[in-house]
């Protein structure tokens, strides 16, 4: 179930979300040129993502940050940035350029404290912006539940594009968090379950000072759950494959 778009576009221009993936795109481009060389990369995760035993011994705090800009992969980068794409532009349009940016800074350390606290002696480096872009989701959750979301639906063989409220996609995004932090033993590496289930977390409860002055509930009442601005309207183009019967 892959998310791709939403119905929704801003009614302001995110600088600052397409100021973020250009970055994270340019740092990333910026080392692909010694991608091969496994050791030399490796020098560039350990300085520039944080290592949760540095942190748990009260060394190398910038690394909060800095580790939000390297990635691990091709499809680590287009995945965090896919998802940035989509919920961050109604989210700053909401909060504004620069609370968005500090906002965003903000999950994203809280996220990697989060990892940190689940697997405090590990020596992995940990790295991407997934914890920041999870707290972008957690504060979309809270502001447009009803949101149209349109997903690549994958099913072994069978593809659809279908079109589901947001609560659905970024609520079982978070339960598959949790399930994935239970199942992987703490500091073993791969996916940063915790982190992602921190910083989307942290994200909803830091907009709840928003929502509030945005009215609470009669803000989901006024909106009906969905961006203050008129729903796009895409066209499906029927495939040209043609159907054959049995």
């Amino acid at each position: 179930m892959i998310p791709f778009r939403d119905h929704n576009p801003s009614g302001r221009t995110p600088y600052v979300t397409y100021a973020l993936i250009a970055l994270n795109i340019l740092i990333f481009l910026l080392y692909q040129p010694i991608a091969s060389d496994e050791e030399a990369l490796w020098r560039i995760y350990a300085t520039w993502g944080f290592i949760p035993r540095d942190i748990s011994e009260g060394t190398g705090y910038i690394k909060l940050v800095t580790s939000m800009f390297i990635h691990g992969g091709y499809s680590h980068l287009i995945g965090n940035m896919l998802f940035l794409f989509i919920f961050g532009d109604n989210i700053e349009d909401e909060m504004g350029h620069l609370p968005f940016l500090l906002f965003y800074l903000a999950t994203g350390i809280i996220a990697g404290l989060t990892q940190v606290l689940s697997a405090p002696n590990s020596t992995i480096p940990t790295l991407g912006a997934s914890g920041a872009v999870a707290g972008v989701m957690g504060s979309y959750l809270l502001l447009y539940p009803k949101a149209r979301i349109d997903i690549f639906l994958i099913i072994i063989i069978f593809f659809r594009i279908i079109s589901i409220q947001a609560w659905v996609v970024l609520g079982l995004w978070l339960i598959f968090q949790f399930i994935g932090g239970l199942g992987v033993p703490s500091g073993s590496g791969g996916i940063a379950y915790w982190a992602h289930a921190g910083g989307f977390v942290a994200g909803l409860f830091l907009t709840i000072p928003l929502w509030l002055r945005l009215g609470a509930k009669s803000f989901w009442t006024r909106n009906d759950g969905h961006p203050p601005h008129a729903e796009a309207t895409y066209r499906y183009v029927t495939s040209r494959i043609p159907k054959v019967r049995r």
